[in-house]
């Protein structure tokens, strides 16, 4: 038997996704002895994949992340794969409408009909432009991104050269909810990627059957270590024994820990509520912090009716609707097969998501009824219940900053000093889940092959 002493003590500061992933993969590669602590500053694990319930209804919905892509049809599906090794079963989600006004635009038919030629053509030459500017394969492995022929370019720079100005207003409207920022607020080569997801030669969709949020309790049942929820970590530094301590704040109370390695998994936003203790370490985590400085919102509104009466004219997953500077309306009673009642879930983003997240939950569900269109109307008499969730400055607007660095030095921003200290995001370069468990792949791998020199 190993004694205690010597096991590495290693932290993992935040218990969404990105923590739970290191972890988790963490232990399956390294033959070492670790003693891991997570600390999760509320009180569930999970952060922003959250599978909640109405009060006193029998049916759920995506209060957070509503669905994951599919890389596999281009290269290898690290998520996916991760999916299924937990044996959590999927089903595949797509829609292709848009609300425009009073019309639903589905295809490029609807396009040319209600919009007219001019609008049709302008929106075939976007589309030949942007598949020209990035291959299926370019897009799965990111080159683009490190050689990107429009530079910083800023997407509202090429959508300005759009005509007729309709079909600017489509294009906007349709990927406003995944961008979750406005078009001068990101560049050319994010809005191209958002606005290619919806091809399915670059990506698909899908959810995990009874819940996304099953994978994150997966995940943390399968995870060796001590889970202190409701511990807020409040600073970060060299102790006076040479390891890393961790304060953090618990019911009122402060406590230091020692540990041996320290890997933080936050959303960008929570970096600058850490304080980090000795100048270099200070200076290195404030230069990190500004690179990724492009904060993204969302927020989500969703309503339980008596019945989906929409369904009649849209029967997608999920439909766009030109409200909001564009939303996706997600048809959450698909997740559960059978169910009488019909769920409608708004994903607002960018800047009125950042507004409208002030207001309260009454004027917000009242405001996602009013944006229906006409031919939904008997929405207001089907109304049950409506629930608010919340995402101001949980995502990037432009993912890997304006330039990219080299992953060592996204996950370790103070290599001299500070090579016990790393860093776990959807930020560093890719706002996704996928883009999450790269992160803590790349991190877990990494610490697992210093521990096994050790």
């Amino acid at each position: 038997m190993i004694a205690s002493y010597d096991m590495k003590r290693i932290s993992i500061i935040g218990g969404g996704p990105g923590g739970l992933m290191t972890a988790y993969i963490l232990q399956k590669m390294t033959n070492a002895p670790i003693a891991l602590t997570l600390f999760e500053a509320t009180d569930r694990l999970g952060g922003k994949i959250h599978t909640a319930r109405f009060d006193g209804w029998p049916a759920q919905y995506e209060a957070g992340a509503a669905e994951i892509y599919d890389y596999s049809p281009v290269g290898d599906d690290p998520l996916k794969e991760l999916i299924a090794e937990l044996g959590l079963p999927i089903s595949p989600i797509g829609g292709s409408s848009l609300i425009l006004g009073q019309q639903i635009l589905s295809n490029l038919d609807d396009v040319r009909t209600h919009l007219g030629k001019e609008a049709s053509d302008a929106l075939l030459s976007f589309d030949r432009a942007a598949k020209d500017s990035v291959t299926p394969f370019e897009y799965y492995t990111c080159e683009h991104k490190l050689a990107a022929p429009h530079g910083t370019s800023r997407f509202d720079a090429l959508l300005s050269t759009i005509r007729p100005t309709t079909m600017r207003h489509y294009i906007e409207a349709l990927i406003h909810s995944d961008l979750a920022t406005e078009p001068e607020r990101t560049n050319v080569e994010y809005g191209l990627h958002n606005y290619l997801m919806n091809d399915p030669r670059y990506m698909t969709l899908y959810r995990i059957d009874g819940g996304n949020e099953r994978l994150p309790r997966e995940l943390a049942r399968r995870i060796s270590a001590n889970v202190r929820l409701n511990h807020v970590v409040k600073e970060i530094g060299r102790g006076e024994d040479g390891r890393l301590a961790v304060v953090s704040l618990h019911h009122g109370s402060l406590r230091r820990d020692s540990f041996d390695f320290v890997i933080i998994a936050l959303p960008h936003n929570h970096l600058s509520q850490l304080q980090f203790r000795g100048e270099r370490l200070a200076t290195a985590m404030a230069a990190h912090d500004a690179h990724y400085n492009h904060p993204a919102h969302y927020l989500r509104m969703t309503v339980l009716f008596e019945r989906p009466f929409w369904r009649a004219k849209l029967d997608d997953s999920f439909f766009m609707l030109d409200r909001f500077g564009g939303c996706c309306l997600y048809d959450e009673g698909v997740r559960e097969p059978g169910m009488k009642f019909g769920v409608l879930g708004w994903l607002l983003g960018g800047q009125p998501a950042l507004e409208m997240s002030h207001l309260d939950d009454a004027t917000l569900i009242d405001a996602a009824l009013d944006s229906l269109p006409d031919f939904l109307a008997e929405g207001r008499q089907c109304f049950l219940q409506g629930q608010v969730h919340r995402w101001p400055y949980t995502v990037n607007a432009i993912p890997g900053g304006v330039s990219m660095r080299p992953r060592s030095l996204q996950h370790q921003p103070e290599p001299v000093e500070h090579p016990d200290l790393f860093i776990v995001g959807d930020y560093l370069f890719d706002s996704t889940l996928n883009g999450v468990l790269d992160s803590a792949e790349f991190v877990a791998k990494w610490l697992a092959s210093r521990l096994i020199t050790m």
